[in-house]
């Protein structure tokens, strides 16, 4: 069978269009998120923008301004110590996302209501990034100094984002209120959940791992009533040694039940092990021809 090439080939000059329209997509989603959403109520969920958020209450800087002022300068030297991670598209996104903030800043806000806030405020900036991420981009801020504290100390990456999130965190429960941490602390959780359905999508699959002395019928009955295609996985028993090939097949949630009632139906004695798939990427997930 031949194989499809993409209609977009990754690196063309059209790629790269739609790679930065999903940067300015995506930096235009958070920003309008920020102002809609989670500035005018104080809530400073983590990164640059919840602290500009916090130094707009203590010192009347535009929040715009402040995260130019933290994003720049963190680029270059992400730039200067990390090098080939920082690209253009980091360049862009610390120059727009600060400029997008500035030119929505009297757009808000759509509520007062702080737990709606934070919870439309916190799926606005997963999208945002989601799509900015989708684009192969990043928006900096944080994440860079996350990057150059794993770099300078050896802590791991996500460990730092995790400390320079609670500590913006814990700044806005001292210069807010206690309450609006812990509606903060909402907001990243629902930031990140966002950034993986953006990313992943809705649909799971699931992985089943089939060990069966029916080797043959089960095969056949995925392949061609399931329609489903398989990989044939070497195998050997811990306890007996001898030799057991194993089924590997991916299914989406609604064949499930229809994969185990197959099995079931050929060998009720099969042993079977189903695992989440969160993404299934090229040929092969269903039987063509």
């Amino acid at each position: 069978m031949r194989r499809k090439h993409p209609a977009i080939r990754i690196g063309s000059p059209l790629h790269q269009v739609i790679e930065y329209g999903l940067l300015l997509a995506g930096c235009l989603t958070i920003a309008l998120s920020f102002n809609f959403f989670l500035n005018p109520n104080q809530i400073a969920s983590g990164g640059v923008a919840g602290i500009s958020t916090i130094i707009q209450q203590l010192f009347g800087i535009e929040p715009a301004v402040m995260q130019w002022v933290l994003n720049i300068p963190l680029f270059i030297l992400g730039m200067l110590f990390l090098g080939g991670q920082f690209g253009l598209k980091t360049a862009v996104a610390s120059v727009v996302l600060p400029l997008f903030v500035l030119l929505t800043r009297d757009l808000g806000p759509l509520t007062t209501n702080a737990l709606l806030a934070t919870i439309y405020g916190g799926i606005g900036i997963g999208a945002g990034l989601g799509i900015v991420f989708r684009g192969r981009g990043s928006t900096g801020g944080l994440d860079s100094a996350a990057q150059l504290i794993h770099k300078w100390t050896g802590l791991g990456y996500g460990l730092a984002v995790a400390l320079l999130d609670g500590a913006v965190i814990l700044a806005a429960g001292v210069v807010f209120s206690p309450e609006k941490a812990l509606y903060a602390l909402i907001g990243l959780f629902v930031t990140t959940k966002t950034i993986d359905i953006v990313q992943i999508g809705f649909r799971y699959s699931k992985v089943a791992f089939i060990m069966t002395k029916e080797m043959e019928p089960i095969r056949d009955a995925i392949l061609f009533e399931l329609d489903r295609g398989l990989t044939l996985l070497d195998g050997r028993g811990g306890y007996t040694g001898e030799d057991r090939p194993t089924l590997m097949v991916v299914v989406s949630q609604t064949e499930v039940t229809r994969l185990k009632t197959i099995v079931r139906s050929v060998d009720p004695n099969a042993f079977v092990i189903l695992t989440d798939a969160n993404e299934v990427l090229g040929e092969g997930f269903k039987l063509h021809g």
